[in-house]
């Protein structure tokens, strides 16, 4: 899930509803070189569950506030100190920005990186120090901390800085990184490298032979999964040298789909599983006829099942699914307006189709995959699920499926047992604070914030 650009407030009662407690766990492990377990990467964890431990806002009457930031905000991320450091990406210019973001006051400082291309400014996360993690336009690794100087002003500064450009060649950019649990940050660019760079300052890359065109993901075991316009990758690094533990070509269907940003798959592989929460790894494939989700066995690459998704909604997905225990959920986006595409994206075929959405639930057990519950919902964020409270929180566009400017869009929360609305708070404004499929950020207070085109929805 990736993104592009006033105000107003709603107080609304919403529809009650309670959920089924379900074993939702267990928990992602914390992780020794990131900040926060549920909001240090985009996805929540290092193993891009999009799980919380957090409880979110509930089903009862919400307050939403939209925050101009002349940026659309797709990572949302909060350190130990309860600062949120968001990395934008500007309209004017579109130019990537670290914004350092307070609960009342809003933007307290904002820090502009040097551009690359339009994915490089979209994933990054927080280290052990609260400080911000991305690869820049000049193919640096940088660290990013914020501190408040002596008149009470707070600042961006960049703390460290790491040339990788020995590593990856003129002309190519980082889409994802992530460390593993030996201090190694991980890479891939849009070139299909994946490498490393090692704590005492090494670098090792390996070509994969095509386009990475979503984040990456982390295992406790030290396995690092990517996944390219053609295949799904479990890499480890014997010794500090990147190597591919095996490989896994799926069905990338014969062209874009519409509402996806390249043609390959639209997921972030996610870890998940019921005992260590990585035996498992996933994502959604782009087959022509309808697409799949695909379920391995981390560390071998054994493929569990292949189960149709989607079925109520349109075939394709951008979006990286969820993965619980022993349950994952996938959010359609097939046709989803985004105003614009990577410039490698390719054309759509069709060039345009109405967004119709679609979630599903799939449960896996020892006798392989089975469908719990299909939906036509209409998912226009990254839905993310509550271990804590029990429940799928999301944002949803109405209007016509030929999406048009005037849409509106609401807070729903999902019952993950059924996959039942149980609330539905209506969005400030319309297309101006369109979330573009962006991933929220459930804070540790029940509060969740959502980047969109133009800012960030405060919701509460």
């Amino acid at each position: 899930m990736r993104s592009l650009v006033l105000t107003a407030a709603v107080c609304l009662l919403a529809a009650p509803g309670t959920a089924h407690a379900e074993p939702w766990g267990p928990p992602q492990r914390p992780h020794p070189f990131l900040g926060p377990v549920g909001s240090a990467t985009m996805h929540g964890d290092a193993g891009s569950s999009d799980t919380t431990p957090y409880s979110g806002p509930g089903t009862g009457p919400l307050t939403v506030r939209a925050e101009p930031l002349a940026a659309a905000c797709p990572t949302l991320l909060q350190g130990r100190d309860g600062l949120v450091v968001a990395l934008c990406t500007s309209i004017a210019g579109q130019v990537p920005t670290v914004q350092l973001l307070d609960s009342e006051q809003g933007s307290l400082a904002a820090l502009p990186l040097v551009k690359g291309s339009l994915l490089g400014g979209v994933y990054a996360y927080l280290d052990q120090d609260d400080r911000l993690v991305a690869v820049d336009g000049d193919r640096a690794l940088v660290r990013v901390a914020h501190h408040r100087d002596a008149d009470g002003r707070w600042r961006l500064e960049i703390a460290e800085r790491t040339d990788l450009s020995g590593a990856i060649p003129q002309g190519d950019s980082v889409t994802g990184l992530v460390p593993d649990w030996s201090g190694n940050v991980w890479f891939a660019t849009g070139g299909g490298l994946a490498g490393l760079l090692t704590p005492d300052g090494r670098t090792s890359t390996v070509d994969l032979g095509a386009q990475v065109a979503n984040s990456i993901s982390a295992a406790p075991d030290g396995h690092v999964a990517v996944a390219t316009t053609h295949a799904l990758y479990e890499l480890t690094a014997p010794g500090g040298a990147a190597r591919i533990a095996w490989r896994a070509p799926y069905d990338r269907g014969s062209a874009r789909k519409p509402g996806q940003l390249s043609h390959g798959t639209g997921s972030t592989p996610t870890y998940f599983g019921p005992v260590t929460g990585a035996e498992y790894l996933t994502i959604v494939d782009s087959a022509d006829a309808g697409v799949r989700v695909l379920v391995f066995r981390s560390g071998t690459g054994e493929l569990v099942c292949a189960q149709p998704v989607l079925t109520a909604g349109g075939p394709g997905s951008e979006n990286s699914p969820i993965g619980a225990g022993r349950s994952v959920f996938v959010a359609g986006t097939y046709g989803y307006p985004y105003p614009t595409v990577p410039a490698d994206a390719g054309p759509a075929v069709p060039p345009a189709a109405p967004f119709t959405g679609g979630m599903t639930r799939v449960d896996i057990d020892e006798s392989g995959c089975h469908t719990v519950w299909d939906s036509a919902i209409r998912s226009a964020a990254v839905p993310h699920l509550s271990i804590a409270d029990g429940l799928l929180y999301t944002l949803t566009r109405h209007g016509p499926e030929t999406a048009t400017p005037a849409d509106g869009f609401s807070v729903t929360v999902l019952d993950p047992a059924t996959g039942a609305a149980l609330a539905d708070s209506p969005a400030p404004g319309t297309v101006l604070n369109d979330p573009l499929q962006m991933s929220p950020l459930i804070l540790p207070d029940g509060r969740m914030l959502q980047g969109t085109v133009t800012g960030v929805l405060r919701i509460g």
